[in-house]
């Protein structure tokens, strides 16, 4: 006998030292295959337009069949010079060098067009075919080293068009392997020292948040490669940012249950596994509300919204496996190392159920300030989140130029500018129409009335430079020939029964006097030809389409998401009211945030406004992260509420909480702050707007508002299950009896003597009591708390 229980113990302590190590050798090996993918990611992600287009849209359409009739797959690039006035013979004889050295550029197709001079003979532009399948990026920049070298000092140019705003785009997501992961993991490891006061727990939660990255990245890179998900620089950067946000997020939900594991004198084993059923139903409703919100996502009919719902639901599972395997698996090998040299020796100081006894530590008193005030706390923070709200009437979110996306300078914005001093501001990013070729006369009518279209042309074939000029004579379609007397007039190149015009603008692409003529050809075209025989695409035409629906994914998945979401909260909290109180409380600190936001964008910053999707992805990721924060506080209180009653245990779960929640929120806070290192418009307005309303969530909402509000309500908070209504009666092992909100009145009795009335008293909080029924057999506290759920 004595022998086997030897032998017992000695398997027991190999399996807890074993079931750790193995668990972290998993975890390195995942982190070593993952790790040199974030060199690799240039090679699945793409930053062109074409993964921002929705499918649906006519402008995708145009994109699609644009190479039926253009004889290949191109991104246009324009190169203009000037001089310091109008440009002489030897001025254009450079020019000329620089186009032919252009030509010969890896990644340029073969039909550079000649230098065309302007009307006041002051400036010359190239268009220059990019192919789009290649690297345009490193292309773009090729060429600009070449106009940097061969002009002389008297000239001056630049790449702007497409090409020029996509490689500018490129150049600002360039910071997101590097900058963006390394400015994010210090601030963490920052707060997390302040926070902790130890130099190795810190690194363990970092370890946790890294390695649950790299497994996320190994994932996300295959199904990008297999052409499952489209990964460009804006998905890539709000992945790295979430998981490292997440990861230490439930990582520090996990630390504070094993803290108070480890200072009750539990060994480090058993303080892990305490603190792992602690910290799993909370982590993982956690986890499924922003999986369940990200999700949401695919109803869009943005590809790049749709991409980052399943690439950033990806990031969220490998957190959560991260929190409750690797870093469990970490503290139960570290034990109480791992706090040193700040070693809990005493459980969280917790509020006395007697509020006029004095308190220690910041939480406990503010749990008392809000159990005394509770009215005027509630009142007085809703009025104020209300004010900071009003000023989302000023909200700009309807689209910005595709020259103000990026911020600092741009080459191509500088370069449209010059280009609309000297030519059509419109060049380089002309309006296609495809339709069919019988329309065509009627077509080039309709684009010759507008005024805000400078010229027609129509795609050819037999063009040297691949559009032939066509006007309308005596109602038939006449063609210009380029080249000396006597050559034969091009025909317009024909694909599948369509011809494609193409106008140029008089505005610059990305205007809104642009936007404006696209949409009224549209109508015009819809009305001459009949509604969608006509197919407009173009740059303009795809801000267009893809802003419109970006507005029309807002309107439709925001009320989505706040569905889902309460349904999961109403199953985690097996209530209705709760829920509903959590879910206005996180849609009023949304507005909050956002009207906070739209006053420094505008008044502050200055920016030109924002992408209709802005809007969008900040409620995505306040909505869903902010419950969070509602999950870790309710399911605490709820805990507690089962034992002490629900005052006393909104009170106690504030207490437990609070330190983890405020850690949490400054975590959470500073990755998406980190995302403003990035020189985008559109990031930079994501950083502050989720920073923000984290900040708002973390020290007002979770801290004042909702403790306040539900203390204030009382138990009719947890309506309609069993513990709004009803009382119980309690016996402890030492007898004596007790009573305090809880269900099950009609069942119970006092156990105590003569079954005298007792005053409110909570559960003892460590010795189980017995739980006397009508038929006075004892229930332990497990049985007890299953007799409350509904």
């Amino acid at each position: 006998m004595t022998s086997a229980h030897h032998a017992n113990r000695r398997l027991s302590g190999w399996l807890r030292i074993g079931i750790p190590a193995l668990l972290v050798l998993i975890w390195l090996a995942a982190g070593s295959i993952g790790g040199p993918y974030f060199g690799k990611v240039d090679e699945v992600s793409s930053n062109d337009r074409s993964s921002f287009l929705p499918e649906s849209a006519d402008a995708t359409q145009v994109n699609e069949r644009l190479a039926g009739f253009l004889g290949g797959d191109s991104i246009p690039a324009l190169v203009v010079v000037t001089g310091d006035g109008e440009l002489s013979d030897d001025d254009l004889a450079d020019v000329q060098n620089l186009a032919d050295d252009i030509a010969d550029v890896d990644g340029v197709q073969s039909d550079v067009s000649p230098p065309i001079l302007s009307d006041d003979g002051e400036a010359v532009q190239i268009f220059v075919p990019i192919d789009a399948s290649g690297e345009v990026g490193p292309t773009v920049e090729e060429i600009r080293s070449l106009v940097a070298e061969d002009l002389p000092s008297d000239l001056e140019g630049w790449v702007t068009g497409p090409a020029g705003f996509t490689a500018d785009l490129v150049e600002g997501f360039l910071g997101i392997d590097g900058l963006l992961l390394g400015v994010a993991l210090l601030a963490v490891f920052l707060i997390l020292v302040i926070v902790y006061r130890s130099p190795l727990l810190p690194v363990l939660v970092l370890l946790t948040s890294m390695f649950a990255l790299c497994a996320a990245l190994l994932t996300v890179w295959w199904l990008a490669h297999a052409g499952i998900v489209v990964l460009n620089g804006q998905v890539q950067g709000i992945l790295f940012i979430l998981v490292i946000g997440a990861a230490t997020d439930y990582a520090l939900l996990y630390v504070a249950r094993f803290r108070e594991s480890i200072a009750t004198g539990m060994t480090k084993w058993d303080a892990a596994l305490s603190a792992w059923r602690g910290a799993f139903e909370p982590i993982l409703a956690s986890g499924g509300t922003v999986i369940a919100g990200l999700m949401c996502l695919l109803l869009s009919d943005l590809a790049t919204n749709r991409a980052l719902g399943p690439i950033a639901s990806i990031g969220i599972v490998f957190s959560m496996l991260s929190a409750l395997t690797f870093l469990p698996a970490l503290l139960a090998l570290c034990g109480r190392a791992a706090f040193w040299p700040f070693i809990p020796k005493a459980p969280i100081a917790m509020i006395p159920d007697d509020l006029t006894q004095p308190v220690k530590g910041l939480w406990p008193r503010q749990a008392r300030f809000v159990a005394r005030h509770a009215r005027i706390v509630w009142i007085a923070s809703t009025i104020v989140l209300l004010a900071g709200a009003v000023g989302i009437t000023q909200l700009k979110a309807d689209g910005v130029p595709t020259s103000d996306l990026v911020l600092g300078s741009s080459e191509a914005r500088d370069g449209q500018e010059v280009l609309a001093e000297h030519f059509p501001a419109g060049s380089g990013s002309p309006v296609y129409v495809i339709v069919p070729e019988e329309d065509l006369a009627d077509t080039v009518a309709v684009l010759d009335e507008s005024e805000g279209i400078e010229s027609v042309s129509v795609a050819s074939e037999d063009s040297p430079t691949g559009q032939a000029q066509v006007e309308i004579q005596n109602g038939e379609p006449v063609f210009t020939a380029v080249g000396p007397p006597g050559t034969p007039a091009p025909e317009p190149t024909v694909s599948e029964g369509d011809v494609l015009v193409i106008g140029t603008l008089t505005d610059a692409a990305d205007s809104v006097a642009a936007e404006d003529t696209v949409r009224e050809l549209r109508a015009d075209l819809d009305e001459t030809l009949g509604a969608g025989t006509a197919l407009v695409g173009g740059e303009t035409a795809t801000d267009i389409d893809t802003n419109d629906t970006s507005t029309r994914d807002r309107t439709v998945i925001i009320p989505v998401i706040l569905a889902v979401i309460l349904v999961i909260l109403m199953l985690l909290l097996r209530s209705l009211l709760a829920p509903v109180l959590l879910i206005g409380t996180v849609i009023l600190s949304f507005a909050t945030a956002l009207g906070v936001s739209a006053l420094l964008f505008n008044e502050v910053l200055g920016f030109p406004g924002a992408d209709p999707a802005v809007p969008l992805y900040g409620f995505v990721f306040l909505v869903a992260l902010g419950v969070d924060y509602n999950i870790f506080l309710m399911s605490r209180v709820r805990e507690e509420s089962l034992v002490h009653g629900t005052r006393p245990g909104i009170l106690r779960g504030l207490v437990a909480t609070g330190g983890v929640i405020t850690s949490a929120g400054l975590v959470l806070a500073a990755t998406f702050a980190a995302l403003g290192v990035i020189p985008i418009l559109f990031l930079a307005q994501i950083a502050f707007i989720v920073a923000f309303g984290v900040l708002l969530d973390t020290f007002i909402v979770r801290s004042l508002l909702v403790p306040a509000l539900s203390y204030d309500i009382g138990t009719a908070i947890w309506w309609p299950s069993k513990l709004s209504r009803k009382d119980i009666r309690i016996a402890s092992a030492g007898g004596g009896s007790a009573s305090f909100e809880a269900p099950g009145r009609d069942s119970w009795h006092p156990a105590g003597p003569g079954g005298a009335e007792a005053q409110d008293a909570p559960l003892p909080a460590v010795t189980d009591p017995e739980l006397v029924a009508g038929d006075g057999h004892p229930l332990t506290r497990e049985e007890y708390r299953r007799t409350l759920e509904p």
